[in-house]
């Protein structure tokens, strides 16, 4: 074997704080009323809306870290003389690469959200509430379209499963119809706003969002490629030593590459291109780009050898059509 490729074998682990125990046995009931109790007690000591006068708008620090404090310790106070739910020790705490950079993707697409927002003079708390809708209908699309397009047999058979989301088993085609399914209800329960207007502003940030998802993958070794002997090919040394292609980062540069486009549009038109093209160049440009990339992937490689498509390809192939048509007839260039 040529030793000259790049042999990746990453910690997926930021660092590694090691369990400690707390002086006390903390109530987890004690918990949920100290939530309950900071609520309240914010909106106790927050200025009065009609008669705030300039430069009170904000809780003072010394009030707003005494709700907080005051409530944690009363919570826990009726709970002394209960047995309820506790948690005596915190630990080991092992924050991962895929898990930051999710989060900073989510991040990264709220600021360009918030750009596009103000651009067009929409009120930051209507950004928010988007985020919401968008945010609920990745999780659910994602694990979703998991469950039903590619392992509907063993989940029906262990639907209790299905809600486990953190053991892994997320689709990027159930989360683009999660998404869009969000934007239409945020957008029929949004006055003066049209699903194609909503959908032009969030397709940007679900581009850096799949840019970071896709290299978090790479950290955690996922979604690899078929063996290559390519140049650029990658030892992915948590699964084997065979080079094989970088599947991952393919999706990531070509995320990078439909922001830029769909950035390029936004300007051209001066922040305010027709309605539906950012949409339109967005399905079109990356579906096309995941169906060819579904050639170099290795994890349907059992499929693709039943059907000359895999099911990554088969789902690329709706979205696309859905682009073009929109670009072709609903976009008034």
């Amino acid at each position: 074997m040529d030793n000259n490729y790049f042999v990746w074998e990453p910690d997926p682990i930021l660092f590694s704080i090691q369990e400690f125990n707390l002086p006390f046995p903390v109530s987890i009931w004690g918990l949920i009323l100290a939530f309950g109790l900071i609520y309240f007690g914010l909106q106790k000591v927050a200025p009065d809306k009609k008669n705030k006068k300039k430069g009170d708008a904000e809780i003072p620090a010394l009030k707003f870290w005494g709700v907080i404090i005051g409530s944690l310790i009363v919570g826990q106070l009726p709970f002394l003389f209960f047995d309820t739910p506790s948690f005596s020790s915190i630990g080991p705490i092992e924050p991962r690469v895929y898990g930051l950079l999710f989060a900073f993707a989510f991040i990264a697409g709220y600021f360009i959200g918030f750009k596009m927002f103000r651009d067009a003079g929409k009120p930051q708390e209507e950004l928010d509430r988007l985020l919401i809708y968008v945010l609920i209908g990745t999780i659910i699309g994602a694990r979703l379209g998991h469950v039903f397009f590619y392992e509907a047999e063993f989940y029906l058979r262990n639907i209790h499963l299905i809600p486990q989301v953190w053991t892994g088993g997320l689709a990027s085609h159930g989360a683009a119809i999660g998404i869009i399914l969000a934007m239409y209800l945020y957008a029929r329960r949004s006055a003066g706003t049209s699903f194609m207007w909503v959908a032009d502003r969030v397709v940007p940030g679900v581009a850096i969002v799949g840019m970071f998802i896709r290299t978090g993958n790479f950290f955690n070794s996922e979604i690899i490629g078929l063996p290559t002997d390519l140049p650029w090919a990658v030892i992915f040394a948590n699964v084997d030593m065979v080079p094989r292609h970088p599947s991952m980062l393919y999706e990531a540069i070509l995320c990078i590459f439909v922001l830029a486009v769909l950035l390029f549009i936004y300007k051209k038109y001066k922040h305010a291109p027709p309605e539906g093209s950012l949409f339109g160049t967005f399905l079109v440009i990356l579906f096309t780009g995941r169906f060819f990339i579904e050639f170099s992937k290795v994890t349907l490689a059992d499929f693709r050898a039943e059907a000359f498509l895999d099911m990554g390809q088969l789902l690329s192939i709706p979205f696309v059509l859905i682009g073009l048509w929109l670009l072709w007839k609903k976009v008034k260039w």
